[in-house]
This record gives structure tokens, sequence and C-alpha cells, in this order.
């Protein structure tokens, strides 16, 4: 496998470099980078202009000598010593590259993650419970957002979910109406009766219960004003993490498997222990970095306490526990950044309107690492949802027919005649097999979030990747698409090899020694 790793690196960067050929050959020839400079009025300083943009650019040696003067830069990067030029206005293309690439690789990174996970999860669902209700709204709505336009949906987002909302929260404090609590809870209920299959009366109760359930929510949210305040509680965390910790041992070993069930709760026990220290150590100077260690410790306890209660797969039980502790920390690091919310929305900066519109970040907002970090995820959350959906609706229909294709093989009805579990033969046997096509479509889609991306950056007024690129088009300045080109090459790339790795991981008959 390693051999073959290197083969495709190789080849990789060859690749890469053939293609940054013909880009650098369009690019150059895409127009004239002196056109502005001709324009200025004043002979001294035109003729000075253009000399700063000829030396900038080599424009006096001919194309070939100009593309690997860039390549020779470039390859350096492979020292550590990257030169991606000067734009025609002087800057370093290194400077404006390493702003705008951090910014671009956490939008694209958190839509990635979020449509893979949503949207895999979705298709499979769907697949098992094919031709129901469920699978008919998914299926709507899969095409609809696949044929929504990104910067148009973009736009609906901004306005329905971004101005509207901070109307809400600011003009009417966060409370719903009466009308909204009935007419909202009905239609949960509606559609609740309408996804889920059964006999009538179960259908009736699921339908009826969700609609008590909304209702209650929605009058619990408008008598506290919980959104100006939110919070789990250490009596919520326990409860959703426990379900959560149920929903794992179901998935991974069954809830007749006592020693992965053990696991699992206890793992759940042991962080809820921990919520009340854990609130102190989290107003101790907090860091990203110190995040990443309590997740890592959080799994390696979880894999501990599955190894200590054993059983016949201590290696089941291990696993289940890494993942509940995953989840479970998951909901400690949720209620954390709830608590954080009534302080960001009360910055004089934010002015009660969180949801954000354009940029980034909120430019001199002034805080600690949870009211950074909850300025971020505003930020993310309209263009993340925008990228997301349009992503989300393909992953969800690959994963439905991938499924619907492995559950007709002939060793999935094999399965089920030696009278195995349907958990044990969707997850065992199905769903990994089931996975295959799918790293394949999800290296390809990386790629076409990167595109996306430069429109959902224009939408929301992010300088980034897509500002560069867009600032290089229009000026004709080639050193900026050119850096823009390299890393949507490398990311496809390395995706693709990823693709690769994960067929092996996968299924160990195509695994290459």
């Amino acid at each position: 496998m390693l051999t073959f790793i290197v083969r495709r690196v190789i080849a990789a960067f060859f690749i890469t470099i053939g293609a940054s050929f013909i880009a650098f050959f369009l690019v150059a020839h895409a127009g004239d980078p002196l056109a502005k400079a001709a324009a200025i009025q004043q002979p001294q300083a035109r003729e000075q202009a253009k000399l700063t943009i000829i030396t900038a650019l080599h424009l006096d040696q001919n194309f070939i000598v100009r593309f690997f003067l860039w390549l020779k830069g470039v390859l350096g990067c492979l020292v550590g010593q990257c030169d991606f030029g000067s734009s025609i206005t002087g800057n370093s293309v290194n400077v404006d590259l390493a702003n705008a690439l951090l910014i671009s690789l956490r939008l694209i990174t958190a839509a990635t993650v979020a449509a893979i996970l949503i949207g895999i999860s979705i298709g499979i669902i769907t697949a098992l419970r094919q031709y129901s209700g469920l699978d008919y709204v998914v299926t709507f709505f899969a095409f609809l957002f696949f044929s929504l336009p990104v910067f148009w949906f973009g736009v609906i987002l901004k306005d329905g979910l971004g101005i509207r909302f901070n109307d809400f929260l600011q003009q009417d404090h966060g409370a719903f109406s009466w009308r909204a609590i009935i007419i909202v809870a009905l239609l949960m209920g509606v559609i609740a009766y309408s996804l889920f299959g059964g006999q009538l009366y179960r259908r009736l109760i699921t339908g009826g219960v969700t609609a008590v359930v909304t209702f209650g929510a929605m009058y619990y949210i408008t008598v506290t004003h919980w959104l100006l305040n939110p919070s789990l509680g250490i009596v919520l965390i326990i409860v959703i993490s426990a379900a959560m910790g149920l929903g794992v041992t179901v998935l991974t070993a069954g809830l007749r498997n006592r020693k992965a069930l053990l696991t699992s709760m206890t793992t759940v026990a042991v962080g809820a222990a921990l919520w009340y220290p854990l609130q102190y150590y989290f107003y101790q100077g907090f860091t990203f970095w110190k995040l990443m260690l309590l997740l890592l410790i959080a799994i390696v306890v979880g894999i501990v306490i599955g190894y200590l209660y054993g059983g016949d797969d201590k290696g089941l039980s291990a696993r289940t526990g890494a993942i509940t502790a995953v989840t479970t920390s998951f909901i400690i690091f949720t209620d954390r950044m709830m608590r954080a919310w009534h302080s960001y929305v009360t910055n004089p900066q934010i002015n009660g309107r969180p949801i954000k519109l354009t940029l980034p970040a909120t430019p001199l907002l002034k805080g600690d690492f949870w009211i950074q970090t909850t300025d971020v995820f505003t930020h993310l959350l309209l263009p993340t949802v925008t990228l997301m959906l349009i992503s989300l609706a393909t992953h969800s229909r690959f994963a439905r027919a991938s499924m619907l294709e492995v559950l007709n093989q002939d060793y999935i009805r094999t399965a089920r005649s030696k009278g195995l579990t349907e958990r044990t033969v969707v997850m065992r046997h199905a769903f990994r097999n089931a996975l295959i096509p799918l790293a394949t479509v999800v290296s390809f889609d990386i790629a076409g979030l990167i595109a996306g991306a430069v429109l959902t950056e224009t939408v929301f007024g992010w300088k980034a990747m897509g500002k560069l690129f867009q600032d290089g088009l229009v000026q004709t300045d080639p050193n900026p698409v050119m850096a823009f080109f390299v890393v949507a090459a490398v990311i496809a790339v390395l995706a693709n090899l990823l693709a690769d790795i994960a067929y092996g991981a996968l299924d160990p008959r195509i695994r290459v020694k």
C-alpha cells in the first residue's frame, strides 16, 4: 500500500505541473496586464507603472521562461520557501494567499464534513425506508437543492435565516406568538405522521407526540426567552448524551451486547461527572489546543473503559466507548458555547444581531475563546449551509443508490437467511460496501466545493480565495489566479489520493501491496 501511495503522489506531482502549465498559458494570454498602466495620463508615471509590472511579472521574458521562473518559486514550497510571485500592484501573493487560504479552508472543511455526515446518513436511511413518505420528501428536497444556483440560494438564506432571525431576536426578544406556536406544532405533527411508516394508530401517536413536544418546546423557549440566553444544563446533557450513547451502541454492537452497552453508559456517566470540574477549566485561558487535548483524553477514556469491561470483543467495546466519548464531549462543548451566547449577543459590536451576513469575522471584536469561537460560527453559518445543502443533495442520492444496490446483492440475502439481525446485516455487511462508490463521489465533490466557494464568498462578502481569484481575473493579474489554481489542484489531488486509500480500507480485496 505504501508503494502504491508513493506512486500516486509522484504521478499527481507531474499531473499538477502539467495542468499548471496549461493554466499558466491560458492566464498569460487572457488579457494585457499593462492595460491599466497604459491608461495613466502622465507619461512618466505611465512608464514607471509599466516598468514595475514588467519587472514583477517578468514580461520581458518569453512565455516558457516566465512559467519556469514561476514554477521555481512554487516548488520552493517543498522546502518551506514558497514564492507565488507579486501582483501587479506590487503586493506579495504569499501574504494575500496566506490570509485567504485559512478563511476558505475553514468554510470548505465545515461544508464538506457536514455534507458528508448528514448526506450519507440521510441516504442510508431513505434506502432502508424505500418508497416511504420520508423517501419521497427527501427525494423532492434533494432534487430541489441540487437544482438551485449557489448564489441565489445564498441570497435567500441571507434574507430568510439571517435578517429575519436577527429581527426576531432584536424586536420580539426570541418570543414566538401563539399563532406561530400552534401552526408549527400542527405542521410538525403532520410531517411526523406522513414520514413515519407503520400502522395507522402508531402514525397517529407519533404525529400527536411530535406536535405536543414541539408545542411544549416552543412555549418554553418563549416564556424563558431561551434564544437570548440558551443552555442545556446537567440534566438535559445527561439525557441527550445517554440517548446518543444508546444510538451509538445500537449502530456499533447492538443492545444485546451488554459489555458495549455498559461501556457506552459508563462513558456518559464519566462525562456527566466531569461537567462541573470542566466549567472551571473552561474559564482558565481556554484555547483551541486545550480543546483538542480534552477531546483526545475523552477518546482515550472511552477506549480504556471498553477494554476494562472486556467481553468477547474488546475492540468493539473500545470503539463504542470512543465514539460515545466524542458525542458526549460534543454535547458538553455545545452547552458551553450556548452559555457564551448571551455575552456575545449583548456585545456592543454585535448589537443584538448575531447571525452575520458578511465578512468571515467581526472586526476588532474583543472577548475570550468562547466569544471568538461563537463569532466564527455565526459568520460560518450561512455560507456553510449554502454550500452544504448543494453537496448534501448529491451525497444523499448517491448514498441511497449505492445502499439499494448493495442490499440487492446475493450475499445480503445469504446473511439474512442465516438469521442475522437486520442491524448486523446493514451495519456490518451492507454499509461498508455501500461507502466504496461514495469515496469517489466525495473526492470529486470537494473539487466542486472549491468552485462553489468562489460564488459563495462573493455573495457573503468574504475576502478569501474567491476574492483573490476574482480580482486576479478582473485585473488580468496572473499570479493570484495561479495561486488559487495551485491550491485548488493540490486539494483535488489530495482528495483523490484519500479516496484511493479509502478503497483499500473499506474493501480488503482491492488493497495494493
